[in-house]
């Protein structure tokens, strides 16, 4: 069993939140094209952590995703690492 500094899924959560806000918010609250180059900024920045750290970041999102009571928040939780292309295609 990996053993996950408590910070890291207080960080992942609040990572997860800004993505999300990024990925819902209305065109007059966040202009599109600068949502999407910051989604697109913060995959490739974690795409570049090295294995074990980007291992652990997956956990603490799967670990969110897993005690989720919001339906919408555990959906967008479990489609995340897919979504930014942090897990290799089966």
């Amino acid at each position: 069993m990996t053993v996950i500094d408590p910070l890291v899924p207080v960080l992942a959560g609040l990572l997860v939140d800004n993505i999300r806000f990024l990925d819902s918010c209305d065109d007059d609250e966040v202009d599109p094209d600068c949502a999407v180059k910051v989604m697109e900024d913060v995959a490739s920045v974690l795409k570049g952590l090295p294995s074990e750290q980007l291992n652990r970041l997956l956990l603490a999102v799967e670990g969110l995703a897993e005690t989720e009571s919001d339906p919408e928040r555990r959906e967008f939780l479990k489609a995340l690492p897919d979504a930014c292309g942090l897990v290799e295609e089966a």
